[in-house]
């Protein structure tokens, strides 16, 4: 939905005319300071912001970490292939109120609004990304940028990833598409922002190896991992041809979204004298803003061969399946409008970091389904914000909330309050964050849809209330983390489609330290650790700790050529994994299997000259076993019956060029 975001700024630094203070970070300062850009100049600066915050950002230069570059992420749980369906090592449950689809194993793959880059170049610049992998695994990212003037700019952004995988059934092909642009007035008074996407999002399904042993078998055919026998998907009728992206046996969603933003503001003039010259802006007291949005999305569970897994769906997916169809087809399709109205007033001119926000959100929602029916309803929401951040840039506030007033979900909310402090230049910023969200539980566990599932009565509002804390240390290069989690009425999967709510309220802990050490002059460890833990009879199983450890060598050799290369560990505790549902492309908690996992290790060698950015990595070397002759196939499972691929090797091109 097109609401405002807990962090939302609505002042936006105007190109090429005064800030005030922070330069390129945005905010701060006791006085107001002139910058003055030069689009005409040699050398180029590029500068982005998200549409929801003012702080302009420096692009990403580095090469320490690969994940930076690519959607997967060392903390996402993977079903064995990049693009498959992922779920997180740490505790994050959905904190949305009013409508949510329900589909979330691919987001992290998806472009989204709220992600979304505003830029500002002073010459036109574009990114080339190509990464291949083993078993023809592909990325291919184009991102390119320039200001028709200098309050005016454009972005276009296109990423495929393409995996055909190393088991049967198990390709993915996910195509991603973003255009935005945004454009002020000379007299700055008015701005408008526009945003068009599409993703296309596919993985094939496999339901899974049918035994764990064949992983080790000294069957010479099963070496090829493809052979060994899945759940669903006839390995006859699949193929590892990345150039074919037919969808025979899998799940795709798929979503266009537009959003429109608009504000005019009233204000004040005024003016500052540098080198002789007069430099005239303008300070907004008053801005009225109209968000205008469109969403359409599809969610598809296909199967052309479907009376050959009739066994697996018999067994999982109860009487949806008597008798089984030759072709299985599930889908879900919505479209959502939204209109939102706001007024914002700044108490202090010349702090636009410091505003009230109020404004009303009306929703209209309709979904048609694969068995003919359909759904229809509005929601009106109202929300409200406050927001400061101090222009001695010591403390920064912020005070959010939002109401569903009327429609179909009213009495959904969500508040959220945040204030951060600077202690000192030595010690660094504490955070302290508090969120409560009640909410209706997604439409597919709380209301039939297309999908085969199995329906909870009486459903309650999901509550939860989060308790955070952060302390940055820059100097020290170290951040501790803790948050905490009240949950009443979580609503889960407890098998492949039967939803269940909790009866009772649950706490959940997790703290977090990263630090950096520096290990001579050119050594580097990087150590991340997580702890985390349940408390009551909370349908949750996650590993208790969770760490990704990294030992690197980072200098710069010769004239032009920076390298950081080592090895980059992950391990998690033993833990009970969450199964999957392929047929809602849904993770489901059980208490049964107990999954342990060899240490993930992987060996790297990252290196940059001038604007050649290259990584070359060599993963899952802990597949390394001598049981059965020499081979990397003592795989860790991501689920029950879901494996990860044995070696595997990516090597990655990243260019940036200036036109």
């Amino acid at each position: 939905m097109l609401l405002s975001s807990n962090y939302a700024l609505a002042q936006v630094p105007i190109r090429g005319m005064p800030r005030f203070g922070g330069g390129r970070s945005g905010g701060g300062g006791d006085s107001l300071q002139f910058e003055k850009r030069d689009f005409k100049a040699d050398t180029i600066t590029v500068q982005y912001r998200y549409l929801d915050t003012a702080r302009y950002y420096l692009l990403d230069s580095s090469i320490s970490d690969f994940y930076r570059r690519i959607p997967l992420k060392p903390e996402y749980i993977y079903l064995g292939n990049n693009g498959n369906a992922i779920r997180n090592f740490l505790f994050s449950p959905i904190m949305k109120p009013g409508w949510d689809a329900g589909f979330h194993a691919f987001d992290p793959f998806a472009y989204t609004i709220a992600d979304t880059r505003f830029m500002n170049t002073t010459r036109p610049y574009t990114e080339l990304n190509y990464l291949i992998g083993s078993k023809a695994e592909q990325q291919i990212g184009i991102l390119h940028t320039q200001n028709i003037m200098p309050n005016w700019n454009f972005v276009g952004q296109f990423r495929l990833v393409n995996s055909p995988g190393s088991f049967n059934s198990q390709n993915t092909n996910h195509r991603s598409f973003r255009f935005n642009t945004d454009y002020q007035t000379n007299d700055q008074r008015y701005s408008v922002y526009l945003i068009i996407l599409n993703n296309s999002l596919q993985s094939s399904e496999n339901g899974g190896i049918t035994s764990d042993t064949f992983l080790v078998n000294q069957n010479p055919a099963y070496n090829d991992r493809f052979n060994i026998p899945t759940n669903i998907a006839d390995s006859v009728f699949t193929t590892r041809n990345f150039f074919n992206v037919a969808l025979r046996t899998g799940n795709k969603y798929s979503d266009t979204k537009i959003f429109l933003r608009q504000h005019y503001d009233f204000g004040i003039k005024d003016s500052i004298v540098t080198d002789s010259t007069v430099h005239r802006f303008f300070l907004p007291k008053l801005r009225l803003e109209y968000n205008f949005g469109f969403n359409k999305y599809q969610y598809k569970f296909l199967d052309v061969q479907g009376s050959l897994d009739s066994q697996f769906f018999q067994k999982n997916y109860d009487n949806y399946f008597t008798p089984i169809p030759d072709t299985i087809n599930f889908t879900d399709n919505w479209k959502e409008m939204t209109n939102d109205f706001s007024v914002i007033q700044f108490p202090d001119s010349r702090n636009p970091l410091q505003f009230i926000k109020v404004g009303v959100t009306l929703q209209n929602i309709r979904g048609n389904f694969a068995d003919g029916s359909s759904d229809k309803f509005s929601t009106m929401q109202l929300h409200g914000e406050y927001r400061n951040r101090t222009r001695n840039r010591k403390w920064d506030m912020l005070l959010n909330g939002s109401f569903f007033a009327g429609g179909r979900y009213t009495g959904d909310f969500e508040v959220a309050a945040r204030l951060k402090r600077m202690i000192s230049p030595k010690i660094g910023y504490i955070e302290l964050g508090f969120n409560n969200v009640n909410r209706t539980p997604s439409y597919l566990y709380e209301r039939q849809t297309g999908f085969p599932v199995q329906l909870a009565p009486g459903l309650n509002r999901e509550n939860i209330t989060k308790f955070s804390g952060i302390l940055e240390v820059p100097r020290l290069q170290m951040q501790l983390t803790g948050y905490y989690y009240l949950v009443s009425n979580y609503t889960y999967l407890e098998n492949f489609n039967d939803v269940k709510q909790a009866s009772s309220i649950f706490n959940f802990l997790r703290i977090g330290a990263n630090k950096v050490f520096r290990i001579g002059r050119s050594w580097r460890w990087y150590a991340d650790i997580y702890v985390q833990t349940k408390a009551g009879n909370a349908p949750v199983n996650l590993p208790l700790i969770f760490t990704r450890q990294r030992f690197a060598y980072e200098g710069k050799l010769f004239k032009n050529l920076n390298l950081s290369t080592g090895v980059d560990l992950r391990y998690n505790t033993p833990y009970k994994a969450d199964n999957y549902s392929p047929v809602l492309g849904q993770f489901f908690f059980q208490d049964q299997q107990s999954i342990s996992v060899r240490p993930d290790i992987a060996l790297y060698v990252n290196f940059k000259i001038m604007k050649l950015a290259t990584f070359a990595r060599l993963e899952n070397l802990n597949t390394l076993s001598f049981k059965y002759g020499f081979g990397f196939k003592d795989s860790n499972l991501a689920a029950d019956l879901y494996s990860y691929p044995g070696l595997v090797f990516r090597l990655g091109f990243f260019w940036d060029f200036v036109n």
